[in-house]
């Protein structure tokens, strides 16, 4: 019979070294609130049921830990005593009875299932309590996990070690998996006999160790405990984030000329044989399907690259863009809530916005669809294998037929038929000598001008 678990995430603090207006939890980890990553990660280690202790900001949080994967019941947090206090906020989803309660913290995403699912295993054998730890080079001002003959005998606080306790390197990651069966009466044994009068979930390990019962540690990378308190530490993490989904996609059949200057987002999909130059930004909701390239310095956010298609370089996809197989969008280009047909080619220094490209099509450099017109967004339609000269604009709504060829220069305000040819534009009127009369004129009306502003 499969084991019951319910997870708690400690999600109440101040966030008071975070600087900021609203709740470390969340602010975003590769474009993503950091404490939906942890979510994630519950639901992964096939955990269905989350209790969310919440504080500051606390609607705002429970939202952004609603990510469908799990069940989430929030449980508000009113005063701030430690650890073991801030579980007990969620007592009344404890009672419910689960096999096992796991401890966690909203502000760790880089989490995994891996250790989660370790420490649920380690009970399932008869253990009370499970630590998760990890191994460092550089202990200092962390718990060390002291450890003898494979069971856990105690944390202790580095300000409280000895010499010879301080040399250990492995420490305490604050995550922790309790008994189901016994959490609530070992919950209500810590006290609070410190200096700053809270209750440390951390004492469990000493409390079930004097009832008989059992308490080990189970490591975990240190990197995947690594916390965030500070906007550095924010950095921190989304570097470490990148690394390792720039590494897993790598592995997968993705090519990144320069891994470390491409940043992807949380749900950004890249599938086997795309190419990544350097300097590439993708937003979220990013799908790029196999053989296509993004060149460097593109920008690209909720979009759709189908095979073989290429981008950039210094192109911006934006919501809505969908690129069709073999199309190309080039440099200096934007596409935003539009279709390019299979083939077709948005070349260099345009816009297509709210439109339908057809396949095989060819748009000129410097054309605009004119989607806007102050208060509403209107839709150009162009058909299949037509041409559409330099520096024309396309004033929407419009529709130019398969085939058809539009003049450079076009202002183009009604629709094309199919195979017509368009000349949307002024004929061409000089008038010699004028230029000279033009800028004296406009000589007198700049003194003119000088003359009024220096008089008032």
């Amino acid at each position: 019979m499969e084991r019951t678990c319910l997870a708690i995430i400690l999600a109440a603090g101040e966030s008071t070294r975070m600087k900021s207006a609203m709740s470390k939890v969340l602010h975003p980890v590769a474009g993503r609130p950091m404490i939906a990553h942890v979510v994630d990660a519950l639901a992964s280690a096939s955990i269905a049921d989350v209790a969310l202790v919440v504080g500051r900001d606390a609607e705002a949080v429970s939202t952004a830990a609603s990510t469908g994967s799990v069940n989430v019941s929030s449980f508000l947090q009113k005063e701030r005593l430690g650890t073991a206090h801030a579980v007990l906020a969620a007592r009344e989803a404890i009672e419910k009875g689960y096999d096992d309660v796991l401890v966690v913290f909203g502000d760790t995403p880089l989490i995994t299932a891996a250790p989660l699912t370790a420490a649920r295993e380690r009970l399932a054998e008869g253990n009370d309590v499970v630590v998760i730890g990890f191994e460092t080079a550089d202990p200092t001002g962390y718990g060390r996990l002291i450890v003898e003959d494979g069971e856990l005998l105690a944390i202790r606080e580095h300000k409280d070690a000895s010499e010879e306790e301080r040399r250990i390197t492995y420490c305490n990651g604050g995550l922790m998996a309790i008994s189901g069966r016994k959490a609530l009466d070992l919950l209500g044994r810590i006290g609070n006999a410190n200096v700053k009068g809270e209750y440390y979930l951390t004492d469990l390990v000493e409390i079930v160790r004097s009832l008989g019962g059992r308490a080990i540690a189970v490591k975990a990378p240190e990197e995947e405990l690594t916390g965030c308190n500070t906007r550095a530490e924010l950095a921190y993490i989304e570097r470490l984030w990148q690394q390792r989904r720039r590494h897993e996609l790598m592995l997968a059949g993705v090519s990144m000329v320069a891994p470390e200057t491409v940043f992807l987002a949380w749900d950004t999909e890249l599938a086997q044989d795309v190419l990544v130059e350097p300097n590439v930004v993708f937003g979220p909701r990013v799908r790029v399907e196999s053989g296509a390239v993004i060149h460097a310095f593109s920008h690209v956010e909720g979009a759709h690259v189908r095979a073989g298609a290429t981008v950039g370089p210094f192109a911006r996809l934006r919501p809505g863009a969908d690129l069709g197989p073999k199309s190309k969008v080039g440099n200096f280009c934007e596409v935003k809530k539009a279709e390019i047909g299979a083939g077709a080619k948005v070349n260099h220094l345009t816009y297509i916005g709210d439109a339908f490209v057809g396949a095989g099509s060819n748009i000129g450099a410097g054309t605009i669809t004119c989607n806007y017109d102050g208060v509403n967004k209107h839709v150009t339609r162009i058909g299949e294998n037509t041409f559409i000269g330099s520096n024309s604009s396309l004033v929407a709504p419009v529709s130019i037929g398969s085939g058809a060829l539009v003049a450079s220069g076009s202002v183009i305000t009604e629709d094309v038929p199919a195979d017509a040819v368009a000349f949307g534009r002024a004929r061409q009127e000089i008038k010699p000598g004028r230029a000279p009369i033009l800028r004296e004129r406009y000589e007198a009306e700049k003194a003119a001008r000088k003359k009024i502003n220096a008089s008032e």
